[in-house]
């Protein structure tokens, strides 16, 4: 059975590897990732998880594909992916001494092209950031890419005062949803 992981994502080829998952092939899905109008985190993540999927099926028939997408949401605004220092520094400045919301969707398609979908949220709390704390992360760089501004696996973990789910889901693929998408299609789990 083929798996195909429609991502470029290393630390979801990472966590799957956890459950000793290793796709036959990575093929991330060139897709249109803008929030749509009016559009609340969770759905967005829903429909960009699909929509990789969607994509990635068109070039590998027969294959499951496996496809997620990691939104962090302060109440209903979405926070980008940072590509500047500039957005890091707002994302984080938004997120210091209160929760967040971050969704992951996974999307399944299985082999006789049936997709499954999953949601996970999770709930994080940062603590309230010095200027000196933010100075520090945003120097060593981690927010590059990240939806929010920070990677929860690096140093931005010891920043962080509580969190309410799964720590996998944060990073970009929760395990125990994946693992039950897997499982229903038939793919083979130690």
């Amino acid at each position: 059975m083929r798996l195909v992981l429609a991502s470029a994502s290393p630390r979801r080829l990472d966590l799957l590897a956890q459950i000793g998952v290793i796709p036959d092939a990575v093929q991330p899905a060139d897709i249109d990732e803008a929030v749509l109008k009016g559009e609340l985190p969770a759905p967005h993540a829903r429909r960009l998880a699909a929509a990789k999927a969607a994509a990635a099926a068109t070039t590998e028939p027969g294959a499951l594909i496996l496809a997620a997408d990691t939104v962090v949401a302060a109440g209903r605004r979405i926070l980008p992916k940072t590509e500047t220092e500039a957005e890091a520094r707002a994302a984080l400045t938004l997120l210091s001494g209160r929760r967040h919301r971050v969704h992951t969707a996974v999307t399944l398609i299985d082999a006789a092209g049936k997709a499954r979908h999953r949601l996970a949220t999770s709930i994080v709390a940062f603590k309230r950031l010095s200027d000196q704390e933010l100075a520090a992360y945003l120097a060593a760089g981690e927010w590059a890419g990240k939806a929010g501004g920070y990677a929860i696996q690096g140093r931005a973990e010891a920043l962080i005062r509580h969190l309410s789910g799964s720590w996998s889901n944060v990073v970009g693929l929760p395990l125990h949803e994946t693992r039950a998408l897997l499982r229903a299609a038939g793919y083979p789990l130690g």
